[in-house]
């Protein structure tokens, strides 16, 4: 009786711990489908939202500069942004994930092409070891938000 007992017992835990690692598999199944941002039919369920995210007026980056470059220390390294949206997007630079300003040795120039359209260039003389890194352009208005990015690393020149 006792040996039926703790049959019984075993059968009913080794249950329990099946159960529960179904239990535990199942949910990892389901966090993967779990999609943050868009549906997956890139449509909205509001009219006004979906033409809103959709909208052809968002921010597009049209030309961007190399996606690595090697520059050499010394020298003078130049990146430079062409986006177009209505309203025209606003371009800022990034380095390693942190905005960068004008001073001394870096320069930004800004165009304003059309209506639509903007240029935005960065230059870096004299470029020093500092200066490598990963600069990313984003151009951004009230519909979208575009980036490229450029990884840089020096060489140095013997003459």
């Amino acid at each position: 009786m006792l040996l039926k007992s703790a049959v019984v017992a075993l059968i009913l835990l080794l249950i329990v711990f099946e159960c529960e690692a179904r239990r535990g598999r199942t949910r990892s199944r389901t966090k993967s489908k779990v999609q943050i941002g868009l549906p997956i039919t890139g449509k909205y369920r509001d009219p006004e939202s979906d033409r809103y995210y959709n909208s052809n007026d968002g921010a597009k980056i049209l030309l961007a500069s190399h996606f690595d470059l090697e520059y050499v220390l010394g020298h003078k390294i130049a990146f430079l942004c062409t986006a177009k949206g209505t309203p025209r997007p606003h371009i800022t630079w990034f380095k390693d994930g942190v905005e960068i300003f004008a001073h001394h040795y870096l320069h930004i120039h800004e165009w304003l092409i059309d209506d639509d359209r903007v240029k935005s260039k960065i230059e870096i003389d004299p470029a020093t070891q500092m200066d490598a890194g990963v600069y990313e352009c984003t151009a951004d208005n009230m519909y979208a938000i575009d980036r490229r990015s450029f990884k840089t690393d020096f060489s140095i020149a013997f003459d």
